[in-house]
């Protein structure tokens, strides 16, 4: 396994994490997979022996079940290991239990640390960004937790640029904990990462915790031009909240990686991830897999590296035209004014 540091940071995580969003089957993302306790603890022996230290959830995830059934399968070896979790979102029916006010981080920290069955998160992540709170406010609250030993590092997710820069600049400004991670959709079908968030972490030390780096499940080989859809899939059920992409784009994309699959015999997955781990920024990226097989394929994806010529091959078939500025920018670009990464 290879390991890199969080952002500016000095926590080390490893290369791939493993997402528990399939742990529990409750819900609506109960379509993503039902993993108990027991198959938890099995998948958490085969990433602990390749190396698989860090394991990402989240309180919404089968409303709370996720986080029960990692802290049930983590019993015995939580010192060997990292969780990061998330909470933002709403998760209960009354006004407060929702958003990042102090009101509810506090609740929704005591009650991921109940579920888990431990006494601390390694990394905290707001799951989406609070536009009704101060941001003064949830950086304080942040900070209590870290000095309370109840959290020891804070990040973010599905924020924008500007939220992210401003967080980091009253986080300065009051001595508060910075966020050294965004947890991040990128994928080869979903570069929309590098326009801004890209640039933002390279310049403010913020590492991405990659989240779908296999486009929704799009980039696992099973969808191709003029085949049919794959008769077992998450993808009918759960594309309507997932990220938005052409299939002509997701056609084009997976040709090419099939090309280098012949070349490398890799299969689609490990190549697209691998091809992620080759991006700026990138501390670690979030393989999610409903069982033993997907897991192992997975983490294939390290240990070895596409050359520049099949990155760039894929680079090209990836891309998209950019919306503006970024259009703007790099096409008008000069020592002064470097285009987006």
């Amino acid at each position: 396994m290879e390991y890199r540091r969080l952002g500016s940071s000095g926590l080390i995580v490893p290369a791939l994490s493993l997402g528990t969003g399939t742990f529990g089957g409750v819900g609506r993302l109960a379509a993503w997979g039902s993993t108990n306790a027991n198959e938890a603890r099995r998948l958490l022996d085969i990433c602990l022996d390749a190396g698989v230290s860090m394991f990402d959830s989240a309180d919404v995830y089968s409303l709370g079940e996720s986080e029960r059934v990692l802290g049930q399968a983590i019993k015995g070896r939580r010192d060997k290991l990292l969780i990061s979790t998330k909470a933002t979102f709403r998760f209960g029916d009354g006004p407060n239990d929702i958003g990042s006010s102090r009101q509810h981080l506090l609740t929704a920290i005591d009650g991921a640390l109940r579920r888990l069955e431990t006494d601390y998160i390694d990394l905290f992540q707001l799951h989406g960004f609070d536009a009704l709170t101060p941001l003064e406010e949830v950086l304080a609250t942040l900070d209590m937790l870290v000095r309370a030993g109840k959290i020891r590092y804070v990040g973010v997710s599905n924020f924008s640029g500007w939220h992210l820069m401003k967080s980091l600049v009253v986080a300065d400004k009051f001595g508060f904990p910075r966020y050294v991670a965004n947890q991040t959709y990128y994928s080869l079908i979903g570069r929309d990462y590098e326009w801004e968030l890209m640039p933002l972490g390279l310049d403010q030390g913020v590492g991405a915790v990659v989240w779908s780096p296999l486009g929704w499940g799009r980039l696992t080989g099973k969808i191709r031009r003029n085949q049919p859809p794959p008769e077992v899939s998450r993808l009918p059920k759960t594309a309507d909240f997932g990220p938005p992409v052409s299939d002509e784009h997701v056609y084009r994309v997976v040709e090419a990686i099939d090309e280098i699959a012949s070349e490398t015999g890799k299969s689609v997955s490990q190549i697209a991830l691998n091809w992620l781990l080759q991006r700026p920024t990138v501390s670690t990226l979030v393989i999610g897999a409903r069982n033993e097989v997907q897991l192992r394929e997975n983490l294939g994806a390290v240990g070895w590296s596409l050359t520049q010529d099949q990155i760039d091959r894929l680079d090209a078939a990836s891309k998209v035209t950019l919306p503006y500025p970024y259009w703007h920018q790099r096409a008008t670009f000069t020592d002064r004014n470097p285009p987006p990464v």
